[in-house]
């Protein structure tokens, strides 16, 4: 796969990058953080990654920006970044690793129905609205757990229950599409 100079610097996949680059600053924001306000800027990173997130395939529609290099970035950016999440999270919150567990077998669920669905030469475009809303709802919750260190021990059980539900949700429900598209062309 080669990428035109022009579809490399789009504003989409800069924010992509950026992304990226926020990655590590975050996990040392957080890991380091000795003050509330450093819990604060940890979220607001986070806040910023899921906002760029939104903004860049936003944009990208719009104004047909779409390539093939951020069909690439784009997902490698959410996932690493949601990753460094809730792994740093696991330091703090009890539970986190049931979200970890979710997170993790949702992924690899997807990339291995993914890999099946390119050699029968078919593949899903793009998030579909059950993935939108269980990102926004996990960007907002964990957003919350890492700005606001000092939540009840209920009320940050809840959101990692109210994230875990979106997770699992999602899985469900693209592991019913990715079925389908499955069972749909072993049929043809």
């Amino acid at each position: 796969m080669t990428f035109k100079w022009k579809e490399i610097w789009t504003i989409p996949n800069l924010l992509s990058i950026i992304r990226l680059i926020l990655v590590p600053v975050f996990i040392s924001y957080y890991l380091n953080a000795e003050t509330m306000n450093d819990y604060r800027i940890a979220g607001l990173i986070i806040l910023f990654s899921g906002v760029t997130d939104l903004i860049d395939g936003i944009i990208a529609r719009k104004f047909n920006q779409i390539t093939d290099l951020g069909k690439l970035i784009d997902p490698v950016a959410d996932k690493v970044t949601q990753a460094a999440i809730v792994f740093c999270l696991m330091v703090r919150y009890e539970y986190m690793w049931i979200i970890v567990l979710l997170f993790v077998i949702k992924e690899l669920s997807m990339l291995v129905w993914n890999i099946v669905l390119i050699k029968q030469h078919k593949k899903l475009d793009g998030a579909l609205w059950y993935g939108k809303v269980s990102t926004a709802v996990f960007y907002a919750c964990m957003t919350i757990l890492v700005a606001f260190p000092d939540l009840s021990t209920a009320f940050a059980n809840s959101l990692m229950l109210v994230t875990g539900f979106f997770l699992l949700l999602s899985f469900v429900l693209y592991t019913k599409i990715f079925l389908h598209m499955y069972r749909t062309n072993i049929n043809e």
